[in-house]
């Protein structure tokens, strides 16, 4: 690292989905911040603790422990001045309290993200008022890059599978974003950034070998984590073959066979993109 980019402020960015921690990354690193980002809440703790950063940046519903428990937990054990700015895609009056009693900055996502992201920067830094402003109010028309729900794409040639697994997943406040075949799932991976990809095992026009190989071989969708669902048992070397790396990257993080109780689709998944804490995880 240089010697300028020591002396920019610090900002760690905690969140479980891929796409707002890229746009995130992106924009700040443009107003003259160095970035780095956790995945989960125990990662960032580990960070914070390490990195000391100026600023979190941190999502609620994160898998492992969720951001506003991390965040309590940096804050009890005292040591340098820290700003936390909780990031949420609830309206929940309860969550808003706890952060204003502990003198924490608070955005919902969505519609008003990039104002409110704006205004708590500015009062962080002042000095960056310029920068923060002009690389804010670029995307301010686009609150669709920080959606206020974790997004999952399901891939089915069955499309009765897709609007199953939909309507559980909207249940839990996942938004959901469906395609019969590869080649329209690709499409929509690389447009939509969704947090997890579910996929059937066998589709006419290229199934989830096919999928996964062609999600790897792009930047924007090489990290995606995907999910198989197949109505028949696999052996080892299937089962090996669909979760080898490709091209670098992880192959299938999980086989599920397709099954009404999705209980156990539904734990992977939350490993990836936490659910709101109020939700009930079907059976």
């Amino acid at each position: 690292m240089d010697a300028s980019s020591e002396k920019r402020p610090r900002i760690l960015i905690a969140d479980d989905d891929p796409a707002v921690v890229k746009v995130l990354s992106s924009r700040c690193e443009k107003m003259g911040f160095a970035v780095d980002t956790a995945c989960n809440g125990m990662q960032m703790l580990l960070k914070a603790r390490r990195t000391a950063p100026d600023l979190m940046i941190v999502d609620v519903n994160m898998p492992k422990l969720d951001g506003l428990t991390a965040s309590f937990h940096l804050l009890d054990q005292g040591g340098p001045a820290l700003d936390i700015l909780i990031v949420t895609g609830s309206s929940d009056e309860t969550t808003i309290e706890r952060c204003e009693s502990m003198g924490l900055f608070y955005a919902r996502k969505g519609p008003e993200f990039w104002a409110d992201l704006k205004a708590a920067l500015i009062e962080i830094f002042p000095h960056r008022a310029v920068a923060i402003t002009a690389h804010s109010d670029a995307v301010a028309d686009h609150p669709e890059l920080v959606p206020n729900r974790p997004r999952v794409l399901i891939v089915d040639d069955d499309e009765q599978v897709g609007t199953f697994l939909a309507s559980r997943l909207n249940k839990l406040g996942v938004e959901t974003v469906y395609a019969p075949d590869a080649a329209r799932a690709l499409r929509l991976a690389v447009r939509r950034s969704p947090s997890v990809v579910v996929t059937d095992y066998y589709m006419p026009q290229g199934g989830a070998e096919f999928l996964i190989t062609r999600l790897r071989s792009i930047p924007e969708t090489a990290n995606i984590p995907v999910l198989v669902l197949s109505e028949r048992d696999f052996d080892k070397a299937s089962a090996e073959a669909l979760t080898r790396e490709v091209l670098g990257h992880a192959g299938a993080v999980g086989i599920f066979k397709k099954s009404f109780d999705v209980s156990e689709l539904f734990q992977m998944i939350q490993n990836f993109c936490a659910f709101e804490p109020s939700a009930t995880m079907p059976s």
